[in-house]
C-alpha cells in the first residue's frame, strides 16, 4: 500500500468527521457476533457488513474497544484488484480497536473475532470510505473486501471511564482476585514523562491501596489487577500531579504542569487485609494462607499460638511458643476478647494473621493486667495468631435422635446461664442454636416429639425474652407466635409478644394479647398489672393526641376562614383523604381518640363548599403530619420498666 494511505483512514474531511461521529456515538455499542461455520458468510448488525469465516480462531474471547490489535490483512475491490496488503510489506498493523482510527467497517468487524482467526469482510461504502472514495486507487462508492487475520491483541481499559488512565496489559496475571482498598500491595514501577525522561521508579515498595503512593492513577490501577499483572499505564494530569505539577525531591525529577506520565507498574504480591467488624475496629492482615475452607464456629475448639502487644511493641502476652503447648479455649464462650473471638472465626487451619483491635472489642476504658504486662485503659492492641488447629461443634445431621434432644437440652441451659449473667446476645444464640438441632422432627418418635415440643417451646420464649431486652422487637413477636402456634393458651407467649407488639406501637394488638391471657389466668397479677399500666398508656396517648389535633384544626380552621372566601372546592378530594388516612391509623394501631378527631373532622368540619381546591392538598399534608406527630408521641411516652413476667426464663 501507498504511504499516503497509513491504513486506513476515511479519505475526504467529511468522511472523517462522519467517522468521528460514528466512533463517538457507536463505538461502545454491542455488535451481531454470530456463529459461523467454516466457508460460511452472514450480515453483522444492520449497515450490510458481511463476514465470511476462512478460519476458526482460539478460545472464546473477543477484543474489545480499546485494544490494541495486531493482524494481517489484504484489501481488494470487488473485482479482485487490490489495493493494499500488510503482508506484502511484511508488517503485520497495529491499531486501537473503536477510536475511528480505522473505517468503520474494521472497527465493528474486528470486534468479533478471535485470536487466530481468519475472515473475509464485505464493507458497504457506508461503512469504508463512502462517496469520496480514497485516490488513487479506491474508486467513490466503493464496497471493499478485506482478508484479515487477527494475530493478537493488548487489553487497553479505560480505568476511571473518563479517559484520565488508560491500562494496558503486557502480562496477564495469576488468578481472578485483585486488592481491595485495605489491603497491604507490593508493587514495582517505573514513570516516564512524554519525552521518556524517568521521573520516579520503585524496584519494590509496599503501601496500603487507600493510602496510595506516588500518584493517585496507582491505587486506582492497583484495583483492577491480578498477582503478576505487568501494565503499561497512561496517566492524565488529574490522576497525576494536576495543574501544579511536583517539585523535584531527592531522588525524584520535577513533573510539569498538566504533565501526561507513561507508568509501567507490575503488582508483585499482596497480603489481604479483611475489616472483621465491620466498621474498621478489627483489621487483620493475612501474613500466610490457610488450609482448605473451613473455619471455625461458634463452640468450636481451637488451638492457636498467639502473641499480643500494645502500640509500643510491648508484649502482655505470649501462648504456644518455646515448646510451650498451642493455647485452647472455645469460640464464643467469653474465654479471649471480643476482637480475638471474632477474628478466630475467620480463619482457616494453618493460616497466620496478625491484628489490630480497638479498644472496644479488646479490653475497653479500664486497665487490665495480663500474663507478661498490664494493658493501660482505651489501648488498642495487636496480635500475631497462628491457627494451629480446630474441633467444631458435632453437627445435627451426624448426631441421632436422642442425642439431638441431648444438645438441645445442653444449648438451652448455657443460654440461660448467659442469660442470667446479661450477656442476652450470647443466650439467643444459644436458644437458636438448640433450637436447630430438634426444628425437623420427623423421625422422632412420640415421646422424643414431646420433648422436642417442651424444648422448641422453652427456647422460643427464652430467645423472645433476650430480644426484648436487645430491643430486636419484630424478632420477639416473631418468636412468641412460633410458640403460639403449637400452644395457643401459653401466657408468657401472650404477654411477652403484647411488650413487643407495644414497642412496636401496635397498642390494639397488645390490648388483644393481655385480654387473651387474662381469660386463660385470670388471677395473673403481672399481666392485671401491665394491662392497668397499657390502660393508662392509651389513655394519656389519646388526651395528648386530642390536644395535638384540636391545635392543628384550629389553625387550619383559621387559615379556611382567611383565605377561601368562597372559592369553590374539589368536590370528595378531602373526604376520600380522610377516608384513606383512617385506615392507615386503624392498621397502625393507634388511639381512638385520633381515629374520632379525623370522624369529626369529616363529618363536621369538612364541608365540600367551603375548602376552596387550592386548600385540599393542604388539608391532606397537615393530617399526614398529624399522624405523623402520633407516633412519634407514643414513642415518646413509651413506657414503664417490663415486669418479670416477661424475663422470667425457664
Amino acid at each position: 500500500m501507498d504511504d499516503d494511505f497509513e491504513f486506513p483512514a476515511a479519505g475526504s474531511n467529511e468522511m472523517e468527521m462522519d467517522d468521528e461521529m460514528d466512533a463517538g456515538n457507536d463505538m461502545d455499542l454491542p455488535v451481531g457476533n454470530p456463529i459461523l461455520k467454516v466457508g460460511e458468510e452472514k450480515e453483522i448488525g444492520k449497515d450490510g457488513l458481511k463476514k465470511k469465516l476462512l478460519k476458526e480462531g482460539e478460545g472464546w474471547e473477543n477484543p474489545d474497544s480499546g485494544d490494541e490489535v495486531e493482524v494481517h490483512y489484504v484489501g481488494t475491490l470487488l473485482d479482485g484488484t487490490q489495493f493494499d496488503s500488510s503482508r506484502d510489506r511484511g508488517t503485520p498493523f497495529t491499531f486501537k480497536l473503536g477510536q475511528g482510527q480505522v473505517i468503520k467497517g474494521w472497527d465493528e468487524g474486528i470486534k468479533t473475532m478471535k485470536k487466530g482467526e481468519k475472515a473475509l469482510f464485505t464493507i458497504p461504502p457506508e461503512l469504508a470510505y463512502g462517496e469520496s472514495g480514497s485516490p488513487p486507487k479506491i474508486p467513490p462508492n466503493s464496497t471493499l473486501q478485506f482478508e484479515v487475520e487477527l494475530l493478537s491483541w493488548n487489553s487497553v481499559k479505560d480505568i476511571c471511564k473518563d479517559g484520565g488512565i488508560y491500562k494496558k496489559v503486557l502480562t496477564e496475571g495469576e488468578g481472578w482476585q485483585n486488592p481491595k482498598d485495605l489491603d497491604e500491595v507490593f508493587v514495582k514501577y517505573e514513570a516516564r514523562l512524554e519525552d521518556g525522561t524517568i521521573v520516579s521508579k520503585a524496584d519494590g515498595v509496599e503501601f496500603t491501596v487507600k493510602d496510595g503512593y506516588f500518584c493517585p492513577a496507582l491505587s486506582k490501577a492497583i484495583k483492577t489487577m491480578k498477582k503478576g499483572e505487568k501494565v503499561l499505564l497512561t496517566v492524565k494530569a488529574q490522576y497525576g500531579f494536576g495543574e501544579k505539577g511536583r517539585p523535584a525531591t531527592g531522588d525524584e525529577l520535577y513533573v510539569p504542569p498538566n504533565a501526561t506520565l507513561q507508568i509501567n507498574l507490575e503488582l508483585v504480591s499482596w497480603k489481604t487485609v479483611s475489616d472483621v467488624s465491620n466498621d474498621q475496629k478489627i483489621l487483620k492482615k493475612i501474613l500466610k494462607e490457610g488450609e482448605g475452607y473451613e473455619r471455625p464456629d461458634d463452640g468450636a475448639t481451637v488451638q492457636v499460638k498467639l502473641i499480643g502487644k500494645l502500640h509500643d511493641g510491648t508484649i502482655f502476652v505470649r501462648k504456644g511458643y518455646d515448646d510451650e503447648p498451642p493455647f485452647e479455649f472455645k469460640v464464643d464462650e467469653d474465654q479471649v476478647i471480643e476482637g480475638l473471638d471474632r477474628t478466630i472465626k475467620t480463619m482457616k487451619k494453618g493460616e497466620v494473621a496478625l491484628v489490630s483491635i480497638q479498644p472496644e472489642y479488646a479490653f475497653g476504658p479500664s486497665e487490665s493486667p495480663q500474663e507478661l504486662a498490664v494493658v493501660p485503659g482505651n489501648s488498642v492492641v495487636y496480635y500475631e495468631l497462628e491457627m494451629i488447629s480446630f474441633l467444631k461443634e458435632k453437627e445435627s445431621w451426624d448426631m441421632n435422635t436422642e442425642e439431638k434432644i441431648a444438645a438441645a437440652g445442653k444449648k438451652k441451659e448455657e443460654g440461660n446461664v448467659w442469660f442470667k449473667a446479661g450477656k442476652y446476645k450470647r443466650a439467643s444464640k444459644r436458644y437458636e442454636k438448640a433450637v436447630r438441632f430438634i426444628e425437623f422432627d420427623s423421625n422422632f418418635n412420640e415421646e422424643e416429639k414431646e420433648k422436642a415440643k417442651v424444648l422448641k417451646v422453652s427456647c422460643n420464649l427464652n430467645n423472645a425474652a433476650c430480644k426484648l431486652k436487645l430491643k430486636d422487637y419484630k424478632e420477639a413477636e416473631k418468636l412468641c407466635t412460633k410458640v403460639l402456634e403449637i400452644d395457643g393458651k401459653n401466657v408468657k407467649a401472650l404477654y411477652r409478644r403484647a411488650q413487643a407488639y407495644l414497642n412496636l406501637v401496635e397498642l390494639e394488638l397488645a390490648e388483644k394479647d393481655i385480654k387473651k391471657a387474662l381469660e386463660i389466668d385470670p388471677d395473673n397479677r403481672d399481666v392485671k398489672l401491665e394491662y392497668k399500666i397499657l390502660k393508662e398508656k392509651v389513655k394519656e396517648y389519646n388526651k395528648k393526641d386530642a390536644q395535638f389535633y384540636g391545635s392543628i384544626f384550629a389553625k387550619m380552621n383559621k387559615l379556611e376562614q382567611t383565605k377561601s372566601a368562597g372559592a369553590p372546592a374539589k368536590q370528595g378530594t378531602v373526604p376520600m383523604a380522610i377516608d384513606r388516612l383512617r385506615r392507615l391509623i386503624l392498621r397502625g394501631g393507634l388511639a381512638e381518640k385520633a381515629l374520632r378527631t379525623v370522624d369529626l373532622v369529616k363529618s363536621e368540619r369538612v364541608n365540600d363548599s367551603v375548602i376552596p381546591a387550592r386548600l385540599s392538598k393542604l388539608w391532606l399534608i397537615s393530617l399526614l403530619m398529624v399522624v405523623i406527630a402520633v407516633v412519634i408521641c407514643v414513642f415518646y411516652n413509651k413506657s414503664q420498666t417490663p415486669r418479670s413476667l416477661m424475663y422470667n426464663i425457664i
